[in-house]
């Protein structure tokens, strides 16, 4: 089978797409940033390098991705994956079109597929264009992004000003008729990028099987639950079933083969929060219930961060050890504050590495794509082994921090995970 990179706009956007990698059956890693560059990483057949490129500037959102490209084909990677959210946050300026236009001149790849669509989370393509469960894009909570809000629905139309290439559509019977009349139909495009439409995991699969040869597609982590016959399960053929079956003996259709818990950490455990989404504010109203929670005091973080972050600190460590603290800076959507992103980010950054460093903490989820990235950076953490899924886009990983503790760390995007997750979570690392 051939080794596969995968180069992830966000932190929670890579262990996403690992997490669908691993249910397929493949040893799957994360490497964060450019320590993919210090990693032989001989024993994983999916490579993938957390970058933090959604809404970085452009040029050095291209050369991030470029520099991640090269250090994933010195590693023997030869199919290639541009992972970007489910609802393809992007502005007209990029990143995702120059992003892809670099990665496929790079390769001198003629086509690129542009495939959205995670149906397990409620993300669709239909005609072309994109809907968030029953909505249209440009109708959903998305249309008001303070960074990227979206405002138009049809992918052509998101990613035509981002490219100069042409950008062609293939609609559901092309899809439904199989991957060969598939195949034909991507193939009667002109070159550059091809938005096909999925409706179901079904259409992931299909999707999967006839573009298998391609060397560079694109997508959110949907597309990965298409593959099946990794080299981590007993089959380990590397090819797909016809019957839609992945190679872990379970039906692709729930893309949830389970990966075996890790050998047990014993520690405390710690959620911090700093997505604003819906999900996470029910996800926290959900642990008020049943544990210790605590809000950052956001207007104190501007003139003493210290003494907060201090305080925080201290109410963890005094937490019953059994307990699970959650931290959280918006439990409403009132609470929004733009304005102090930057400091509750690094105030729960600071709040995880003395929580691991000093206070036992080895089991720790983090909700919100940019606070997940500022706590894996103050972890120091180079490398995530891929473990159990906790729901769809969710998994618990295995990491070293640059101390040398061991720790089970969760990155969540804001909009993903039950409402209980914060209670339930727990259970896949084989406690109560």
């Amino acid at each position: 089978m051939h080794r596969i990179g995968v180069i992830a706009d966000d932190f929670t956007g890579a262990t996403d797409i690992a997490t669908a990698y691993a249910s397929a059956g493949f040893r799957t890693a994360v490497f964060i940033e450019d320590a993919v560059a210090r990693e032989e990483a001989a024993d994983a057949d999916v490579l993938v390098v957390a970058l933090k490129t959604r809404t970085a500037p452009r040029e050095e959102a291209v050369a991030a991705s470029l520099d991640a490209l090269r250090d994933l084909r010195r590693l023997g990677c030869e199919r290639f994956y541009v992972k970007y959210c489910s609802t393809f946050d992007s502005t007209d300026e990029g990143n995702i079109g120059p992003i892809l236009d670099a990665a496929a001149a790079e390769l001198g790849a003629a086509r690129t597929v542009v495939v959205p669509a995670y149906p397990d989370n409620g993300r669709t393509t239909y005609l072309g264009r994109l809907f968030v469960g029953d909505q249209l894009l440009e109708e959903s909570p998305m249309r008001e992004h303070p960074l990227t809000p979206m405002r138009r629905s049809r992918l052509r139309d998101l990613l035509s000003p981002q490219t100069g290439r042409a950008v062609g559509e293939v609609h559901l019977p092309a899809v439904h008729a199989g991957p060969e009349a598939l195949r034909a139909a991507l193939d009667a495009l002109p070159e550059g990028y091809a938005v096909i439409d999925a409706v179901e995991n079904a259409d992931l699969r299909t999707i999967h099987r006839a573009t298998r040869d391609d060397l560079l597609v694109s997508g959110g982590a949907g597309l990965a639950l298409g593959a099946a016959g990794g080299s981590g399960t007993a089959a380990g053929s590397g090819a797909d079933d016809a019957a839609g079956t992945s190679a872990a003996g379970e039906d692709a259709s729930s893309g949830a083969a389970p990966v075996p818990p890790f050998p047990p950490l014993e520690g405390r455990s710690l959620v911090v929060c700093g997505s604003a989404s819906s999900m996470t504010r029910a996800q926290v109203a959900d642990a008020m219930r049943s544990h210790p929670t605590r809000a950052l005091t956001v207007d104190r973080l501007a003139e003493e961060a210290a003494a907060e972050v201090d305080d925080v600190a201290a109410w963890i460590a005094g937490a019953d050890r059994a307990a699970v603290p959650v931290v959280y800076s918006v439990a409403t959507a009132g609470d929004l504050r733009h304005d102090a992103a930057a400091a509750i980010e690094d105030a729960l950054a600071e709040l995880a590495r003395r929580a691991v460093a000093e206070g036992g903490v080895r089991h720790l989820i983090v909700a919100g794509g940019e606070t997940s990235g500022a706590v894996t950076k103050a972890l120091g953490i180079g490398r995530l082994d891929i473990g159990p899924r906790i729901s769809p886009g969710v998994c618990w990983s295995r990491a070293r921090t640059r101390a040398g503790e061991s720790i089970d760390i969760a990155l969540k995007s804001g909009n993903f995970g039950t409402e209980d997750m914060f209670s339930s979570a727990w259970k896949e690392l084989g406690e109560a």
